[in-house]
């Protein structure tokens, strides 16, 4: 390891001791969430979409969360914010049971959690100018007078880095990356201390992403926002977080920070994931690992390890015997018979 890759472990490492050390602005605990399918005329089956998720947030950490589509990731994100109710299992905010609190108390921490959607066009309204989506969010909460409602929106415009007369357009006459700058002025419009940021440069084109990633990373340094930043391209998780936690089949099986998981990763599946990231310069072979099948169906989750269907270093209790979490220390927990 170079001098300058040890300077950025520690840079990271205490970055995230600093943080671990306070009380977490979100705490969940053994989550789940199951959908009732139907599998016939008269028959259904339970599909668990998240199943036994236990993360913290610390105030201004940024987690990022990855997996394959359909692991539960979105899911994960809705039961946080109160969009859907769990299963079971307790979701946290500031030491509060979100499930416990009334219309009033939920309402009023709303304000705190807001989101920002993976379509920039879908989750504006096409009906109604940039000026009112953007405030909308002032309206509900009445958190401005309707006479300061232009400068707040102007405020806003130009902190996502857009110009004033864009207040008075139609989301059609924007690109996807302004389009998606509208979607954050309006997350960020009630001052938030948390956001989920479900894949929000995944429909964008590459320029643009890295200028969304740069924008939302300028972001959250100035207002020291907390993130649940849930993403497929892990050199954008990378780049973004502070911690990393890996999904599959509904359930967390390994989190580190960032830079020790890209370093040293300890399950055979964020091997995997990490293999398949494109290395630019041709010269430099890189080991592929090809992964058999498809992710299972969440109604029929494969018995012992979840993972073992599709696992290259599968060996007898693995399809026998759920795996403990083990403690790598650092930070760094996996749920792997390899490591237990």
């Amino acid at each position: 390891m170079s001098v300058s890759d040890l300077v950025r472990v520690q840079y990271f490492f205490v970055s995230f001791m600093q943080k671990t050390m306070t009380n977490p602005f979100l705490q969940i605990e053994d989550l789940h969430k199951t959908f009732s399918v139907k599998a016939g005329p008269a028959r259904t089956v339970a599909a668990r979409a998240v199943d036994g998720v236990s993360l913290t947030v610390a105030p201004g950490e940024v987690v990022g969360l990855v997996g394959e589509s359909g692991c539960g990731k979105s899911t994960l994100g809705r039961l946080v914010l109160g969009l859907l109710p769990p299963t079971s299992g307790r979701v946290i905010v500031e030491g509060r049971d979100i499930a416990s609190l009334n219309k009033s108390a939920l309402r009023a921490l709303r304000r705190k959690m807001q989101v920002i959607f993976q379509d920039p066009f879908a989750s504006l309204n096409p009906r109604m100018r940039v000026r009112d989506i953007i405030t909308e969010p002032l309206v509900i909460h009445d958190l401005a007078k309707r006479s300061d409602l232009d400068a707040r929106a102007v405020e806003l415009l130009g902190k996502v880095g857009l110009p004033a007369d864009a207040a008075m357009r139609y989301p059609h006459e924007f690109s996807g990356g302004q389009r998606q700058r509208i979607g954050i002025a309006r997350a960020l419009a009630c001052r938030p201390s948390f956001i989920v940021a479900d894949e929000p440069v995944s429909a964008l084109d590459v320029s643009v992403q890295a200028q969304i990633i740069n924008l939302l990373e300028e972001i959250q340094k100035e207002m020291e926002l907390s993130f649940l930043f849930i993403a497929h391209d892990l050199n954008l998780v990378r780049y973004f977080s502070d911690r990393v936690a890996v999904m599959y089949l509904g359930k967390i099986v390994e989190i580190a920070p960032a830079e020790e998981i890209y370093r040293s990763p300890s399950h055979p599946y964020t091997e995997a994931l990490l293999a398949d990231i494109p290395v630019l310069d041709p010269t430099i072979k890189k080991k592929r690992i090809l992964l058999k099948g498809d992710i299972p169906s969440p109604t029929s989750i494969p018995p012992g390890c979840r993972f073992h269907t599709r696992c290259l270093y599968r060996f007898e209790p693995c399809d026998k015997i759920v795996p403990r979490t083990t403690d790598l220390g650092n930070g760094h927990f996996v749920d792997c018979h390899l490591r237990g």
